[in-house]
């Protein structure tokens, strides 16, 4: 009998222990990573649209004057960012924020690549070239304790010119950019149709 109760309890112990195996294999092993540098910033689909109306506005006002000026704000460009990323089917940044400081864009956000999920943080410091187009340059890239994988900063990159240069920006609209500035939540960007 006492063989019987041993051996009932082994396999409780070993049902117990795969059990916890198991458990573990379905969570996510969190990495850390840098700290959000502001508060959460919550967009919505409204916002992701009104990136493209700006751009659309800042042409017409500027047919009688010549001069573009847009203005946005983090919560715009936050929701233009993550609808494009939501777009694709395995997004390589979850929960995108996009704060606009100190002459920076600062992209912060959660990677989850199978069990792991750290989170990331990219400062990108934009400029004017001198044929008038916007330059993009990395700052700082880390995600979790290590440098941001070159996929990441590639997509991100690519977004962030969508939005201010490429199919709704400055490059399919026809304008020169003379300057931008980011300060306090929010970028202007002035130009002039070409």
């Amino acid at each position: 009998m006492n063989s019987l109760a041993g051996r009932s309890g082994i396999l409780g112990l070993l049902i117990s222990i795969i059990s916890l195996m198991f458990a573990s294999l379905a969570c996510q092993i969190d990495l850390g990573g840098p700290a959000r540098p502001g508060i959460l910033i919550k967009a919505d689909e409204k916002e992701a649209t009104e990136v493209a109306q700006i751009w659309s506005d800042a042409i017409s006002h500027a047919v009688s004057s010549g001069q573009v000026i847009v203005l946005f704000n983090e919560v715009q460009i936050t929701g233009f960012v993550e609808q494009r990323i939501r777009s694709d089917s395995t997004p390589i940044l979850n929960d995108p924020q996009i704060y606009l400081r100190q002459g920076q864009i600062q992209v912060y956000g959660t990677l989850a690549r199978g069990f792991l999920l750290s989170t990331a943080l990219i400062r990108i410091e934009p400029s004017v070239d001198a044929d008038g187009q916007l330059e993009f340059r990395l700052v700082e890239a880390s995600v979790g304790p290590i440098p941001a994988p070159d996929l990441l900063m590639e997509s991100i990159s690519t977004i962030l010119t969508e939005a201010l240069t490429g199919s709704i920006g400055s490059l399919a609209t026809g304008i020169r950019i003379s300057s931008i500035a980011i300060a306090d939540g929010e970028m202007s960007i002035v130009g002039e149709i070409r």
